[in-house]
């Protein structure tokens, strides 16, 4: 009845993590001839997956868990597909509902655990339960599926129903109005798009003609040209433009947390996910981005009123002379990979630091055909296990992560022995620990213990880690070494920039 019920949602993909309780489950799915199933034995790691998979093919994909905290495990991944706005679909076994508080061996209380990152919990204690009841498809959804140690769940050979989320409805007459005020100076900030929106912005950007902020994983920062902007603190900060329309994912940089501080700089988001991105009033249409903007109409070119392009020219060729005069500093040896990478088809970005300087400071002359990250909640675990969902059977396929976020979430690599695809390339860019703090004007004024334990400082090096999975291995401690080819083998490359160079860079960087 429960894999009957998810065959009929449109669930075609499983990431089962087998244990007693849950044998019977995983045996109906095997007997299902369509359905695609996914092996791991570590459930945080399998989740992200899971959620990797629903954000390569758009469509739910579920986890199978045994009982107890095997379930608990899910809510890191669970989180982020709630803010992500992902049809993340959670199967967990459980003992019979009259264990529950009891105390006894695999028997915690379950249904609930999720909380408000779920759509529902369907706690299934019978075959007369309907499940995925109004499910949207748009947010996760947990299954909790009571059963017997030893009870048998009857195979089903039904075949997989089309998955038909529900479409929103969307009013653009206050968006339209929010255009009037561009006189006023008038910026879009473009976050994290789905692949089939890009085409639309960029129409749209192009047609408007204003200063762009473009994170990496919009896919057009490389597009953009002379409207991209090169500092977003620093335009905000100087011109104060009193208008930003959102487009997408919240964006990454720091100016977006500053504008809780500038209540008078109108802001007006346009995102799939429904989130505002801020705690202070905005404005907020929920819907498909390209789909909204095609509803626009025409807009007609809005303009740069303010010369912030002007301006930026000028930043632009200060920055490219600092990472010149700095070429083993992290921002540097980053460009230097942004041109390497050219040569992906598509490219993963981790959180905090490797995500924000690669927006920074890559080339910006040859697109990569996607970028994606997971910035819902803007966690560093599971980072590795998405980017191993997200890019099954993908050739070419580059992530960049930090060292703390690799260590967090070591086993992944179990999941590639699935995922059948040459030229992977994983960059850890090793700076030995939180580097993203240390920029932070209050943990320089730390006492060094304190400090210490803020940065996690470390001195692991991931050859060893490399190596214990069967991957090729290169270290690079300056960017005139590096030299990365496309292999049939998965790539570990170590990148270990000068932290001397890194703080002249970013000292320099900051008097600009």
């Amino acid at each position: 009845m429960v894999v009957e019920a998810c065959l009929k949602a449109g669930i075609r993909e499983y990431v089962v993590c087998a244990g007693a309780r849950n044998m019977s489950l995983i045996d109906a799915l095997v007997s299902s001839d369509d359905a695609i199933i996914w092996s791991h034995f570590e459930e945080r790691s399998a989740g992200f997956f899971a959620l990797g998979r629903s954000m390569d093919s758009r469509e739910p994909c579920a986890v199978v868990t045994t009982s107890g905290t095997a379930v608990a495990e899910l809510l890191p991944a669970v989180i982020e597909a709630h803010y992500q706005g992902r049809p993340l679909v959670l199967i967990s076994a459980d003992r019979p509902a009259s264990f529950r508080g009891s105390g006894a061996p695999q028997a915690i209380e379950q249904p609930g655990i999720f909380s408000q990152y779920v759509e529902a919990c369907d706690d299934v204690t019978s075959v007369e339960d309907v499940l995925f009841e109004n499910w949207a498809g748009l947010r996760p959804w947990h299954l909790n599926v009571c059963l017997e140690e030893d009870e048998v769940v009857r195979p089903v050979l039904q075949k997989i129903e089309e998955f038909q989320p529900l479409r929103s409805n969307f009013d653009v007459t206050d968006l339209v109005h929010f255009f009037q005020d561009h006189w006023k100076g008038f910026v879009v900030a473009v976050g994290g798009l789905e692949p089939e929106d890009r085409e639309e912005v960029f129409g749209f950007l192009k047609e408007i003609k204003v200063p762009v902020i473009a994170d990496a994983t919009s896919g057009l920062r490389e597009l953009l040209g002379p409207y991209l902007v090169a500092d977003a603190e620093q335009v905000m900060r100087e011109f104060k433009p009193q208008c930003v329309l959102r487009l997408g994912e919240v964006p990454v940089g720091r100016f977006w947390r500053d504008l809780e501080n500038t209540p008078e700089v109108r802001v007006f988001s346009v995102t799939r996910s429904g989130f505002s991105g801020l705690a202070r009033e905005s404005a907020v249409l929920h819907g498909e981005v390209g789909r909204i903007l095609r509803g626009l109409g025409e807009v007609g070119e809005l303009g740069d009123t303010q010369d912030i392009l002007v301006a930026n020219r000028r930043r632009w060729s200060q920055t490219q002379d600092l990472l010149d005069a700095y070429p083993d500093s992290e921002p540097a040896m980053m460009r230097t990979l942004s041109i390497y990478a050219t040569t992906a088809q598509s490219l993963y970005l981790g959180n905090s630091l490797p995500i924000r300087e690669w927006g920074q400071f890559a080339q910006r002359d040859y697109p990569i055909e996607t970028v994606r990250a997971n910035r819902g909640a803007n966690g560093i675990d599971g980072q590795l296990s998405t980017w191993i969902g997200m890019t099954h059977g993908l050739d070419d396929s580059w992530c960049v992560l930090g060292d703390l976020t690799t260590l967090y979430d070591m086993s992944a690599p179990f999941l590639l022995d699935g995922c059948e695809a040459s030229g992977r390339v994983l960059v850890i860019v090793n700076n030995s620990g939180g580097k993203i703090f240390e920029r932070m004007p209050r943990v320089k004024q730390m006492a060094p213990l304190t400090r210490e334990l803020v940065l996690n400082h470390h001195q692991y090096p991931f050859e060893k880690w490399a190596e214990m999975w069967g991957y090729d291995y290169a270290v690079f401690k300056n960017a005139d070494e590096i030299e990365i080819e496309s292999s049939e083998r998965v790539q570990v490359v170590e990148i270990v920039p000068s932290q001397e160079q890194t703080e002249a860079f970013w000292k320099a960087y900051a008097s600009l």
